[in-house]
């Protein structure tokens, strides 16, 4: 299996703060790769690094065979890497399918002053990314919602559509933070369902989760972090048994 993505001896430093430190990781094509350790671990400032919102203080970058080290988000996403946040980044006050609609942006080829007149062309094109959209909501089941406002969702169908921005982008890679926080059972079984059928489709998601069940039904390999530095990696049930792991993530005698 191939290599979609590779960090090499990465680093981030915040003043004398290391939050990642000489870090070797590999990701595979097409696999379900789980990012886990405490608080403070890195976790998110490696994904900040990865899509191009921080500069890595040392290292580099390999993505699809290319050296992205400090690139711009809007690069890194041009080339197909997509993302989702702890934190909602929806739009609430507008509807479901205009929330997908803005995740398509990069993908308008008709010129901005040609979509303010309305001219065929660009209409053509907008009926052609509305049409996408809907698909990508009919495949992560919210198409019956597609004229809701995004802040009458419930909580768990907020997340989907977080995801559905997400795929919008038509990544390639996608980096999923904390995916099913705050979710109840139900909602946390459908966000499995829905993350094992966008890799199906041939999307590599990095996935960083602290419900230690999912993590361990869901990804193929985890990778551990702590203080910055990876002191695991392996299979499900390798990591479930790794001594070092336990005492520094998921606790004494668990």
């Amino acid at each position: 299996m191939s290599t979609i993505l590779e960090v090499k001896k990465l680093g981030k430093r915040f003043g004398g703060l290391a939050a990642i430190s000489e870090l070797d990781l590999s990701v595979l094509d097409s696999e379900i790769l789980g990012l886990i350790g405490p608080n403070g671990a890195g976790k998110t400032t490696f994904f900040d690094v990865i899509s191009g919102f921080l500069p890595p203080s040392s290292g580099r970058v390999i993505f699809d065979g290319r050296d992205v080290t400090g690139s711009k988000a809007h690069q890194i996403a041009q080339l197909g890497i997509g993302r989702i946040f702890q934190a909602s980044t929806l739009f609430m006050k507008i509807s479901v399918l205009d929330n997908v609609l803005t995740g398509h942006h990069m993908s308008y080829k008709t010129r901005i002053w040609k979509r303010l007149l309305r001219t065929p062309s660009a209409f053509q094109e907008e009926e052609l990314l509305r049409q996408r959209a809907m698909e990508i909501l009919e495949f992560m089941g919210l198409a019956s919602l597609k004229d809701e406002l995004a802040a009458n969702l419930p909580h768990g169908h907020q997340r989907i559509l977080g995801v559905c921005m997400a795929l919008a982008t038509n990544p390639k890679l996608l980096l999923l933070d904390e995916p099913v926080t705050g979710m109840n059972v139900s909602e946390i079984q459908t966000m499995i369902e829905l993350i094992r059928q966008i890799r199906d489709r041939g999307v590599t998601i990095v996935l960083v989760e602290h419900d230690m069940k999912a993590v361990m039904n869901l990804c193929d390999r985890i990778a551990v972090l702590n203080y910055g530095r990876k002191i695991a990696e392996g299979l499900p049930d390798e990591i479930r048994g790794n001594k070092e792991v336990v005492e520094a993530y998921l606790g004494k005698g668990k």
